[in-house]
């Protein structure tokens, strides 16, 4: 396994990428796009199987060599190249990243941290905070967990350096995350728009509905999954995790309360569902009366959206996704004009 680790200068290919070479030569992925780096990491890949033992690969590029890559400029780019081995029990490469793997399909992030140097180790820390692994020392392990702690939230993959009993250790951090989702409860008029300006932001969608004739690739054509069922069986067994941005548009509640008992016990970052304030108040003081917790009820949004004096369709929907893009950064929506410093 080759990974794209560092990067100094303007690079086409993200950290984290990878190239996989097998013992009959066989290859999947690319850590550059080709040319002369990948065949270098080809080759040390090779080596590194037949000595089951890990590279460090540190390449500084000229212009000429840069440009043939896709780099704009000269750069210095890192790959680490390990011997894997999913057949041994104790593979720790294999074993973390399955773990990783585990924690990403439960709607969770995970940070994998690799050593770069000596034997191949890796330390998993979860969003729970809990910590499988070792990189073979205690006080490492410990600090390389609160650094990867704080990248569990919304960090980015990379080389970072930590210091443990005085010394200083360059280790590789790789976030695993779901991608943020847009996860639709009724396939209405305004979810139409909704799952449509999801897409052009760049989140997976999801379109969840009882009714087989309003939940269809015609009325939903950009849509990454469709689900048609029992709006509150779906919703117990999604993964709705620190990624997930809920919407409810079905407006019945027959439909609305039981799917937000199911949503409201879940990690979601955003709940939001269209009605009135009345019918909101009405909404919320039913699932209090069944026990639902305060600090879970308080996260339900209802009227849903920004006030931008939306009526269309397409106005509502890019008014909740405002709210629900605000409420994922941690932003209360305040106009840029009332938060830009006096010049």
């Amino acid at each position: 396994m080759a990974t794209l680790v560092a990067t100094e200068g303007s690079s086409p290919r993200a950290t984290g990428s990878r190239m996989w070479v097998d013992e009959d030569g066989r290859i999947v992925g690319s850590v550059t796009i080709g040319g002369c780096v990948d065949a270098r990491v080809i080759e040390a890949s090779t080596r590194a199987l037949e000595d089951d033992a890990p590279a460090l690969l540190s390449m500084t590029l000229g212009d000429e060599d840069a440009w043939a890559i896709g780099m704009t400029c000269a750069g210095t780019i890192e790959v680490l190249v390990e011997p894997v081995d999913p057949r041994r029990p104790a593979d720790p490469v294999s074993t973390a990243l399955g773990l990783a793997r585990a924690e990403v399909e439960k709607g969770r992030a995970a940070v994998v941290v690799a050593a770069l140097s000596g034997a191949p180790r890796r330390l998993v820390v979860t969003g729970d905070r809990e910590a499988w692994g070792t990189l073979g020392d205690g006080a490492l392990d410990n600090a390389a967990a609160q650094e990867a702690a704080g990248l569990l939230a919304d960090g980015a993959s990379g080389v970072r350096e930590v210091d443990a009993a005085g010394v200083r250790h360059r280790l590789y951090f790789e976030r695993h995350a779901p991608p943020l989702t847009l996860v639709v409860f009724g396939a209405t008029h305004v979810a139409m728009p909704l799952v449509s300006l999801g897409v052009v932001l760049g989140l997976r969608t999801v379109v969840v509905d009882g009714r087989d004739r309003f939940a269809t690739q015609e009325r939903f054509p950009d849509a990454d999954e469709i689900v048609v069922g029992m709006p509150s069986e779906i919703a117990e067994r999604l993964p709705l995790g620190r990624q997930s941005l809920v919407v409810l548009l079905s407006h019945d509640y027959k439909y609305d309360l039981p799917v937000l008992r199911a949503v409201l016990a879940s990690e979601a970052a955003y709940v939001g569902v269209l009605g009135s304030r009345r019918r909101g108040r009405a909404l919320i003081d039913f699932l209090a009366g069944e026990g639902v917790p305060q600090e879970q009820l308080e996260r339900v949004r209802i009227p849903v959206g920004l006030d931008i004096g939306g009526v269309t369709p397409e106005e509502i929907a890019l008014s909740v996704l405002a709210e629900a893009v605000a409420v994922h950064h941690g932003r209360s929506g305040t106009p840029m004009r009332d938060r830009a410093p006096a010049s």
